[in-house]
């Protein structure tokens, strides 16, 4: 079972965006084949406190659950972090490969309706993102 930590943070707009972050990355980060990030990004019309309607909010508590399932079955890539605030959620996953894990995000997702999903990949090898994000961490501590 993954333990994760919540923490508050500030968005670029000044509103509230919630930063959650995984803990147990130690056996994916040790392996140098986990060396490229994915952005999954669902941008959303927030209330003014920037958070998703609870309509958006239970759809993308299910494509996470879906995710979380798909990627636990076949760990060809790990979700780090997740982002939601300031009319966005984004979550964050380390993967051995960009074209395996397309595959699986379209199988996991194949029988909801089309989805406001934007995908953003690059190299970091040295887990730089994880490693911006966990300092929200050490800063509720």
């Amino acid at each position: 079972m993954a333990e994760w930590w919540t923490a508050p943070a500030e968005g670029s707009e000044g509103k509230l965006v919630m930063v959650t972050g995984r803990r147990d990355v130690k056996k994916f980060r040790e392996n140098p084949k986990f060396d490229k990030r994915v952005e999954v990004s669902w941008k959303y019309a927030g209330g003014a406190d920037g958070m998703p309607n609870k309509e958006d909010s239970e759809m993308m508590d299910e494509v996470q659950s879906r995710l979380t399932e798909a990627f636990d079955k076949d760990p060809v890539a790990v979700m780090t972090g997740i982002y939601t605030g300031d009319g966005e959620r984004n979550w964050v996953f380390y993967t051995l490969s960009t074209n395996i894990f397309g595959k699986k995000l379209n199988e996991a997702l194949a029988s909801l309706p089309t989805l406001p999903l934007e995908i953003y990949a690059e190299n970091d090898a040295e887990w730089n993102e994880y490693d911006e994000m966990s300092e929200c961490e050490i800063n509720i501590d």
